[in-house]
């Protein structure tokens, strides 16, 4: 958690905190998500799948165990308890729209945004300017780390509009406990854990 031999500069809790709560600006909250979705996303930070300027180095940094951990920490914590100001469910929340071909985002994040299991994360409580940066990403294909690709097809279906009350609304709900089961978890860390041992296995083989 503090960078290890990498010093201050890979310390996970100086940008997410030791509470996982994120700087509640463009750093998202890890506290309480599910543990399977977090050890992915290092994994694919490390591979390259998710480029990130701070996240790539940090995660080629840490071995598997070291992610592991890393994971294990943050989704055992509790989701902080921040103010919630309610306003309006997005039409396309709730409802998506059927002559675009967008289905309901609660369809795999939640009604309330709580997330419905593993590689379907949480997205309550998360920054605003977070959440439309990712958007963009996946709009540019700068981040192409989802099944099948649905994310930058959603995206790339989004005004800039929708993107911001989106993330808005999100912004103002309250965030829950990661719902997915150990089960979920532990399926999606053996996922990740059988990539990395399959990219090492390659280097070696290469050589």
């Amino acid at each position: 958690m503090s960078g290890g031999a990498g010093g201050a500069a890979n310390a996970c809790f100086s940008c997410h905190g030791l509470d996982g709560a994120g700087d509640g600006v463009s750093t998202p909250r890890l506290a309480g998500l599910e543990a399977g979705y977090l050890l992915k996303q290092m994994e694919d930070y490390a591979s390259g799948v998710r480029p990130d300027s701070v996240m790539t180095p940090v995660s080629k940094a840490l071995d598997d165990k070291a992610r592991q951990a890393v994971a294990a920490y943050y989704a055992g914590l509790a989701p902080p308890v921040g103010r919630v100001d309610p306003i309006a469910v997005p039409a396309l929340w709730s409802q998506g729209d059927a002559q675009r071909g967008l289905q309901p985002c609660a369809a795999c994040h939640g009604a309330a945004g709580e997330g419905v299991g593993a590689g379907q994360p949480a997205l309550a409580g998360q920054p605003s300017a977070y959440l439309v940066d990712q958007l963009e990403r996946w709009r540019h294909a700068k981040r192409r780390n989802d099944a099948r690709s649905a994310m930058t097809e959603i995206a790339r279906g989004l005004t800039p509009e929708e993107v911001a009350a989106i993330s808005a609304w999100l912004e103002r709900q309250p965030a829950s406990p990661r719902p997915a089961t150990d089960a979920a978890s532990g399926f999606v860390a053996g996922q990740a854990a059988a990539r990395s041992a399959a990219s090492r296995e390659g280097r070696r083989l290469d050589r």
